[in-house]
């Protein structure tokens, strides 16, 4: 018997919503579960070349663990283009201020580094409380652990 691979199309594909709760899960493990969803590759037609993936809105987005004392000593860096004009701040400030940001970074850098990964990022959707927008999609829930 011959073994034929399925390779799918651009755009047929329908995507699905799946949501996660990040209250107490480490942030690395969060990030490599949404990566690998945004991807599609927990699907058995996963194809590289297409977005295969579902959308994925993360609640709590605040209350992501840092285990040991990355909240303190672990820095984000970035530069404003101008002279001098770097920032650093730690991921603990991160999270309190904006948490969408830590997140989304984490997941970005998982994402494979090439066009098809800024729209994968699109389909993700992260919210500092318990509350999102996105319920009249019956997101399917997501276990971290």
């Amino acid at each position: 018997m011959r073994r034929e691979t399925t390779l799918r199309k651009p755009g047929s594909v329908s995507v699905t919503w799946r949501m996660v709760d990040a209250a107490n899960v480490p942030l690395g493990r969060l990030a490599a579960e949404v990566a690998t969803v945004l991807m599609g590759k927990h699907r058995p037609d996963y194809t590289p070349h297409v977005v295969s993936g579902e959308a994925v809105v993360v609640i709590n987005g605040k209350k992501v663990a840092l285990t040991g004392r990355k909240a303190e000593q672990r820095m984000k860096q970035r530069y404003t283009e101008y002279p001098g004009g770097l920032k650093m701040e730690s991921y603990g400030q991160v999270r309190e201020e904006n948490p969408e940001r830590l997140i989304r970074d984490a997941v970005r850098r998982m994402l494979p580094k090439n066009r098809l990964a800024r729209v994968m990022l699109k389909n993700l959707h992260v919210y500092e409380g318990a509350e999102h927008p996105h319920g009249s999609h019956k997101p399917a829930t997501l276990i971290v652990g």
